[in-house]
């Protein structure tokens, strides 16, 4: 018989006004047990808060940007039968399964090698803790993979760990009911620190011939059919995950304990979930992509120097040469520094260089500038930009498209990024449907969007979207530079310092003001006599600004 009711937030290790940052349901929405309902995000970590029972979302109770806490009621749900015990951390994934037969073509970071139990204690209870983890002290607790209740057995993951260097998963070295949970995510941890107490069955730790053996490599694989059923495939090294863009990854516990128990670096799968939030489906698309195109692992190789027959990236101990201080980068760097080095890799750059007559532009600009002054609008030489590439992504169509296997995706709307220089790094924000704008809605856009990028108020929708980026300096200086291209799109503009310089005008040198641009472009794409009419004629446009009318 169905009955009506509240799924809680469970016990989330003491946190209180934690950001909701995605509701997965709805009302309507049929959920089984463990289905994820909304998605949680301290300073520390992101977790998924999963259904403790079955049944249909009658109400919602919290939305994105809520803050919540624990016992706060997420969804009414009409049940089928009572509901079951909360939990406080969602429950691993089941892995895909891999064929038998296969050469190892990915590989993740094995789990920690387990230490001994501490002896069973009265009424078979005994405490799981720590083994040795390299020397570390003070490891960052990110992941808790199990709750009170829960029965666990021998190798099953407890917690998982992260230092600078890995991130590891400690798994339990006996069998039984877990009674308590001594840490939570955000602890500091090191050897011997306690993790659960469990009321062991039999045999209160694994026997020495069953314990698992201290691992130094890596031991998990995503495996590929073999190329023979008669000759065995012979293992080909391949590099290991990059722990620091594994790490940066925007997605949940559940989803990294399945990308590290199939061996798949999440650096290099595509979100498709809110804010681009890899999901558990993303990552079981991207293992199906690997069995059936072993050769798409290699070329996907990070780009740490691993995989591409360079020499390893250098270690080295700068303290020894003088006093050192270290900060952590921020998320959007992180996130942009393996983006960036994925296109700068990825793509094949070529970068035209051109300069633009732009001395009539400024002078209608600030003439209108002044006018406009009243009316709070800021008439900037970025907005010009924007409507002068416009025109130009127009007139050639291949600069307004992106590469989709061996297809080309021409895009019918125009909307333009502009790079935001912010306290926390750089970011693009996208003015959508530029073409259909006049130079004085694009010059209020572009504030309104560089205020909420310094602000840090740039939601992601405003981020999305770009068909051509321009990132501009300036106002700060140079004279060229190589701006890398933001994958899909296939070039963007980089603008300089505006220079006075002499100019022969058919009878004499006449002071000129010169814009120089410098144009990347991904040459799959674009072939150089392309890029070089592209910018000849963004530099008559930006000369001469009635064309803009055309």
């Amino acid at each position: 018989m169905s009955q009506q009711i509240e799924l809680k937030i469970p016990d989330i290790g003491g946190h209180a006004g934690v950001d909701v940052i995605e509701v997965s349901v709805k009302v309507g929405d049929r959920v089984e047990k463990d289905d994820t309902l909304v998605t949680l995000e301290t300073d520390k970590a992101t977790m998924d808060v999963p259904a403790e029972a079955a049944g249909v979302v009658k109400e919602v109770r919290v939305k994105v940007g809520d803050k919540v806490g624990e016992g706060d009621v997420i969804v009414l749900l009409e049940a089928e039968s009572a509901a079951a015990a909360p939990v406080a951390a969602p429950a691993a994934a089941t892995p895909v399964a891999a064929t038998p037969a296969a050469a190892p073509v990915a590989v993740a970071p094995a789990p920690v090698a387990a230490a001994p139990a501490a002896p069973a204690a009265a009424g078979g209870r005994q405490t799981l803790t720590v083994p040795d983890i390299g020397g570390h002290d003070g490891v960052d607790v990110i992941d808790v993979a199990v709750k009170a209740g829960d029965r666990i057995a021998v190798d099953d993951t407890l917690i998982t760990l992260e230092t600078d260097k890995a991130t590891m998963d400690v798994p339990a070295t006996a069998a039984g009911l877990v009674v308590e949970v001594k840490v939570r995510v955000g602890d500091k941890v090191g050897e011997g620190a306690a993790i659960v107490v469990i009321e062991a069955e039999g045999q209160a730790a694994a026997s020495p011939a069953a314990a698992p053996a201290p691992v130094a490599a890596p031991a998990a694989v995503v495996t590929a059919p073999a190329a023979s059923p008669v000759v065995a495939a012979a293992p080909r090294a391949v590099a290991p995950v990059d722990q620091v863009a594994f790490v940066s990854a925007h997605a949940g516990p559940s989803v990294r304990r399945l990308a590290r128990e199939l061996g798949v670096d999440l650096s290099k799968v595509s979100g498709t979930g809110r804010k681009n939030r890899i999901t558990e489906s993303d990552v079981k698309t991207f293992v199906k992509g690997v069995l059936q195109n072993p050769a798409a692992a290699v070329a996907a190789a990070p780009v740490n120097g691993s995989g591409l027959d360079l020499l390893p990236w250098p270690k080295v101990d700068f303290a020894r040469f003088g006093p050192v201080t270290s900060e952590p980068l921020s998320r959007i760097k992180k996130i942009s520094g393996a983006n960036l080095s994925r296109n700068w890799v990825m793509i094949p750059h070529v970068t035209q260089f051109d300069e633009a007559d732009i001395t009539d532009m400024e002078a209608f600009r600030k003439q209108m500038g002044e006018e406009l002054k009243a009316d709070g609008v800021k008439l900037t030489p970025l907005a010009f930009l924007i409507k002068a590439a416009v025109k130009a992504l127009q007139k050639f169509p291949a600069f307004n498209a992106s590469l989709d296997g061996d297809n080309l995706v021409l895009k019918q709307y125009v909307n333009i990024g502009f790079a935001a220089d912010t306290p926390n790094g750089l970011v693009v924000p996208v003015v959508k449907d530029a073409d259909r704008k006049s130079l004085i809605e694009i010059a209020q856009e572009t504030g309104v969007l560089a205020k909420k990028a310094r602000d840090g108020k740039l939601l992601p929708g405003d981020m999305q979207g770009g068909c051509f980026s321009i990132s501009s300096l300036g106002g700060i200086g140079g004279t060229a530079f190589t701006p890398i291209i933001n994958a899909p799109e296939v070039a963007i503009l980089g603008v300089s310092k505006s220079a006075i310089k002499p100019v022969w005008n058919g009878k004499e040198f006449a002071p000129r003001l010169m814009l120089p641009l410098s144009l990347s472009y991904d040459h799959r794409v674009i072939d150089g006599a392309a890029a070089a009419r592209f910018t000849s004629y963004l530099s008559q446009v930006l000369g001469d600004i009635r064309r803009l009318m055309l």
